[in-house]
């Protein structure tokens, strides 16, 4: 088709149009009325239009090509199609699995299943630690923005609401719930409360969510808020034993005792649950996967909460009574080392640590280290028995004063010159006739030291007694070679060198079981999630010192009590032989280091002639009465002894004490 356009229909005139002019409509219509008015040529008289007449209007506009036009917004538009098909192939084909893997971060959500921590019992399965169920209360910090709620404050309002719920400062709350990172999903606002505070909060949540959809306008500033499943650990028995069982920190871990020791075997294996969420709710979903948390082992102690009772209420009677910084009673059974009781005063509730004395939230049965006393004389008796230096009926002249290195050495009470067989020696608690006898196991003083101390060795004292409790002390007992001039003479009847209360009740069960020292236990065995129960293994057993030793040792233990001589005469149960000794150390005040006070003690066993049972007995700095042991300690060993053989159901053996003479006539 040409683009000229059809020729026109030519009106007669004067005079020929240029080429350059522009035709116009009345010209080209011989119908049109009036005039015809002619453009003159070139050098033409101009021609004078007639009054009255109209002019011409002027030439309308000419509208360009379309066609260049609508070829530029083509390929406008193919430009715009091409980025958007480039975009739409680099997200859906060439990095499609780095945004499915970014949307799948976004829209799922993983949590962490807690495992059921195992439970604590005592020897007869009586629950002395359990957990119950319990919430952690977290939140998605993302939720509580602008772009989700439509207003600047909802960490502000969701946190004034919580605050009081979970006994939190608001502020801290505000912290958490709008991290400096910006990204993060997950804040733990509080953790392990109870099934009521969790109730509270979803009650509160609930309530929002109805307004929110009445109005359509009052954000649901708690919609982020959720709660993980947990557990929290609770005491039945509070302060009982509390000692022995340590407690559960925030973490979920044990901060001491068992909890701590064993925390292993009893927080078990957490698991993990991952699954789509929508607005906070959970959306059931194909990719939805859950690893279930394996539940801790529960453990059962050899301590027996009815003996553990009575040994607790009677030092922390005396400690009271005293006035004393504290005490210690520990009972155990002679022939296996499991022990019975391990009670420690004051104490603390583990159901309650904010209450507790941070001093007191040890177990200073096992973690403090005392000079024991007169208790430890046992053991250079058992020495010089074993050495052959001396039998129980050897005489002993034991003088008002005796020198010895660079001291003058006396006995608790001023006396005249005493004539006592060795059995009188330990019944009267003489330190010089100790000092005496100990003299015998060698030819020199160093040699008779190197003796004694291989002997407190195996009986424990210097190294751990195998109870692997935390915090536990191996004591302090230096070797031979360092013994100042004055402990080559004290340490025999126990002031010079350190052990705790567990070691000194560990040295007369080693008596009481024939000679043969069992490393002490607290754990029977463990109990898993399939119900199999698995014994502890068994404690190692070293002999320390012969039957015949050990048997003579316990008939001259028999005088401390029975003999009217004797310092240990508050101990005695009617119808019991019993075994006993006292102790009375000057004391190392631990903030100064230097001799303040004293630790009172009593240590022994029953029936002295059948043993079962060893007490022992310790009170630190007793400021109010008597501060001797056989007078404070003597009573608490008796109290808990009786109440060992009656729990136990041990009877009398019937047989009559050996009587061993305490003195004789020169």
């Amino acid at each position: 088709m040409s683009d000229r356009e059809p020729p026109r229909r030519r009106v007669p005139g004067p005079a020929k149009p240029s080429p350059s002019a522009r035709p116009r409509p009345d010209r080209a219509d011989p119908r049109a009325r009036g005039p015809v008015r002619r453009q003159p040529g070139p050098g033409a008289r101009q021609v004078r239009r007639p009054a009255g007449a109209r002019p011409m209007p002027p030439p309308p506009l000419r509208l360009g090509r379309p066609r260049p036009r609508l070829r530029m917004v083509g390929l406008a538009l193919t430009l715009v199609m091409s980025a958007f098909v480039v975009r739409l192939l680099q997200v859906q084909a060439v990095d499609a699995h780095a945004y499915a893997a970014k949307a799948e971060q976004n829209r799922y959500v993983v949590h962490t299943l807690a495992a059921d921590r195992g439970g604590i019992t005592d020897r007869n399965g009586v629950a002395l630690a359990i957990s119950e169920d319990a919430y952690d209360i977290t939140a998605d910090p993302t939720m509580f923005s602008r772009k989700q709620l439509k207003i600047d404050d909802g960490p502000e309002q969701a946190a004034a609401l919580l605050a009081p719920i979970l006994g939190q400062d608001q502020e801290t709350l505000v912290g958490k719930l709008r991290p400096k990172n910006k990204l993060s999903r997950y804040a733990k606002l509080a953790v392990r409360q109870t099934p009521q505070v969790w109730k509270q909060i979803k009650d509160l949540k609930a309530a929002l969510t109805k307004k929110a959809g009445s109005d359509g306008k009052a954000p649901n500033v708690l919609a982020g808020v959720f709660a993980d499943p947990s557990s929290q650990r609770v005491y039945p028995n509070g302060d009982l034993a509390a000692g022995i069982l340590g407690w559960v920190n925030a973490d979920g871990r044990g901060g001491g005792g068992i909890e701590q020791e064993l925390n292993g075997q009893l927080s078990g294996k957490d698991g993990k649950i991952r699954y789509a969420q929508s607005g906070g709710r959970e959306v059931p979903t194909a990719g939805s996967t859950e690893t279930p948390a394996v539940p801790g082992s529960d453990v059962e102690l050899t301590i027996d909460r009815d003996i553990q009772w009575a040994a607790q209420n009677a030092i922390s009677e005396q400690v009271r009574k005293s006035r004393a910084d504290r005490g210690y009673v520990i009972v155990q059974d002679t022939r296996s080392g499991q022990i019975l009781a391990m009670a420690n005063s004051p104490g603390f509730d583990p159901n309650d640590l904010s209450k507790a004395d941070a001093e007191a939230m040890g177990n200073a049965a096992v973690q403090d280290a005392f000079e024991p006393g007169s208790t430890a004389k046992v053991m250079s008796m058992a020495a010089v028995l074993e050495e052959n230096a001396a039998t129980p009926l050897t005489h002993v002249v034991v003088p008002n004063r005796l020198h010895r290195g660079d001291r003058l050495f006396q006995d608790d009470v001023d006396h005249a010159t005493w004539y006592l067989t060795l059995n009188g020696v330990l019944a009267k608690s003489s330190n010089i006739g100790t000092i005496l006898a100990t003299g015998q196991l060698g030819k020199s003083q160093p040699e008779a030291n190197r003796v004694l101390y291989s002997y407190l060795r195996e009986f424990g004292i210097g190294r751990p007694t195998g109870l692997g409790f935390p915090g536990e002390t191996k004591g302090i007992l230096a070797a031979p070679g360092d013994w100042s001039t004055s402990q080559q003479y004290t340490i025999p009847f126990g002031q010079g060198f350190s052990l705790s209360a567990m070691q000194a009740a560990s040295v007369y069960s080693t008596i009481a079981n024939g000679g043969v020292r069992v490393a002490p236990t607290l754990v029977r065995g463990t109990r898993g999630a399939d119900g199999r129960f698995t014994p502890a293994p068994q404690p190692a057993k070293t002999r320390v010192v012969s039957a015949k030793t050990a048997k003579s040792v316990a008939q001259m233990l028999e005088s401390v009590v029975d003999d009217e001589q004797g310092t240990g005469i508050k101990a005695r149960i009617p119808g019991y032989r019993v075994a006993g000794k006292t102790g009375t150390a000057n004391r190392v005040d631990p903030a100064t280091g230097r001799y303040r006070g004293y630790t009172s003690s009593f240590a022994g066993f029953a029936p002295a002639d059948k043993p079962r049972i060893t007490v022992y007995c310790a009170i630190q700095n007793a400021t109010s009465g008597s501060y001797f042991g056989g007078q404070i300690c003597g009573p608490v060993y008796k109290q808990v002894m009786e109440f060992a053989l009656k729990t136990l159901q041990v009877p009398p053996t019937g047989a009559k004490a050996a009587n061993l003479p305490v003195d004789y006539k020169p």
